[in-house]
């Protein structure tokens, strides 16, 4: 009897103390919840208000005719303010001090700092060439070695697209302190093919065979003139330039007109003695 007595008084000792506590758990997983849900709700929110902002600052840009690559710098800098801005709404919607993230982001500010050195740099890069304007979108540029079309200048990157296919993503840093070559300023550009050639050709023929090659291409300017001359005599050959002016745009297509054109009138002419012939284009 007395074993039965303290069995039962053992059981309604530990129903007490653990209803309160199963009690508190369900309370705090409730809350929690409830946190979680909310923060949902505002991260969905959130980005549709972001989205439709940045709608909006396309259309005043649009409005305002701001250049195309600013345009994409301020809304892709915006995008960036807007999304830090929702990330902290929703760490002060799940209950985590925001005093207590600040206090652990400046202990940690010399790493942070190193961390983010490279991006701080690509961004005054970004700066810097908004402000210089050494190209814009839709220029084709030489950069770090990489051939392509500005398609986005962005607030870290600018992204071009090669003649072949490739995205290709270039750090703003380098990018505004390293050479730049743009094929898109001017309207006119030239184009040169160097020819090397073994002694015992006939120079004129050889001339007017080439000027004539030139003259039969309608894409080719006529002013300024083109050029077809000897530049250098080496040990035992010499090189002859053809010089000819075209639209930016016809470049690719004048070069490679005129490379097939005079291989097909110097064969018929036999202009050359045997595989003497050596093509070098200039670009």
């Amino acid at each position: 009897m007395l074993g039965l007595v303290l069995l039962q008084s053992i059981e309604q000792i530990s129903t007490s103390s653990l209803q309160p506590l199963v009690q508190g758990l369900l309370e705090r997983l409730v809350g929690l919840g409830e946190k979680l849900i909310g923060a949902v709700i505002v991260y969905f929110i959130g980005s549709w208000v972001i989205s439709w902002l940045r709608k909006l600052v396309r259309k005043l840009l649009s409005r305002k005719q701001v250049d195309g690559a600013v345009s994409t710098f301020i809304n892709s800098l915006v995008n960036t303010l807007l999304r830090v801005i929702l990330v902290v709404a929703i760490i002060g919607i799940l209950g985590i001090p925001t005093t207590s993230l600040a206090a652990i982001i400046a202990a940690g500010g010399l790493a942070i700092g190193m961390a983010m050195k490279d991006n701080l740099s690509n961004f005054a890069g970004g700066i810097m060439i908004l402000m210089n304007k050494p190209f814009k979108l839709n220029d084709r540029i030489l950069v770090q070695g990489m051939d392509g079309v500005v398609m986005e200048i962005g607030i870290l990157y600018t992204i071009l697209l090669t003649a072949d296919g490739r995205t290709i993503y270039i750090p703003n840093g380098p990018l505004s302190t390293g050479s730049i070559t743009n094929y898109s300023t001017q309207e006119n550009r030239r184009v040169d093919i160097t020819l090397n050639i073994n002694y015992g050709n006939n120079i004129d023929e050889l001339k007017a065979v080439l000027a004539d090659v030139v003259n039969q291409n309608e894409k080719i300017l006529k002013a300024p003139s083109p050029f077809v001359g000897i530049t250098n005599i080496n040990n035992g050959n010499f090189d002859i330039v053809i010089r000819a002016w075209v639209l930016n745009e016809d470049y690719g297509i004048v070069s490679v007109a005129l490379n097939e054109a005079i291989y097909d009138a110097l064969s018929q002419k036999r202009v050359f003695v045997s595989s003497s012939i050596s093509v070098k284009m200039i670009s």
